[in-house]
């Protein structure tokens, strides 16, 4: 039986910010390596601005994590590095 993928795009910026709080970093931080403003870093996490593939991929890399692991979060994947850090 073939298992489906669902993805919901809706969730990918959720996702960014779970994988943020779990490596223990600030918007602050992922603004400067973006090279863009903590609040525009805000309304990519909010959902609030459009993510392109690239942005996307720029952020996985950050982050040190594959793509589809911000696409598709599994807390699984992160056993056992769990670090929340506020905001």
């Amino acid at each position: 039986m073939k298992e489906r993928l669902e993805i919901n795009v809706r969730d990918i910026p959720g996702n960014i910010k779970k994988v943020r709080k779990i490596k223990a970093l600030t918007q602050d931080f992922l603004a400067a390596k973006l090279h863009i403003s903590q609040n525009a870093y805000s309304k990519i996490e909010l959902g609030h601005s459009k993510l392109t593939v690239e942005r996307l991929y720029q952020i996985s890399v950050i982050l040190d994590v594959q793509m589809n692991q911000l696409i598709n979060f599994r807390a699984a994947d992160f056993n056992g590095r769990i670090q929340l850090v506020p905001g």
